[in-house]
């Protein structure tokens, strides 16, 4: 069992691209009132991709935001799935 943790050196902000705030907006879209949460998966490749493969806490922040959740649940997320 892997111990995954934030690391320590962390950049000041992060948002998606233009492109990438659009296809965020149209994903979120395909859930139900209420459930917009289930995105979160998705949103954090999204955020992997654009951030050159990992996910910094900003981006965490940053989706918690988006989906109305608490960035701790977002974190449970990130670091339950090895694929982030």
């Amino acid at each position: 069992m892997s111990v995954r943790r934030l690391d320590p050196v962390q950049p000041e902000s992060f948002a998606f691209t233009r492109e990438n705030l659009a296809w965020a907006r149209e994903t979120i879209k395909k859930y139900p009132e209420g459930k917009q949460a289930s995105a979160v998966i998705p949103l954090l490749w999204r955020a992997q991709e654009q951030n050159e493969g990992w996910v910094p806490k900003p981006a965490m922040e940053y989706i918690a935001n988006m989906l109305s959740m608490s960035f701790i649940r977002v974190y449970e997320v990130a670091t339950f799935y090895t694929m982030f």
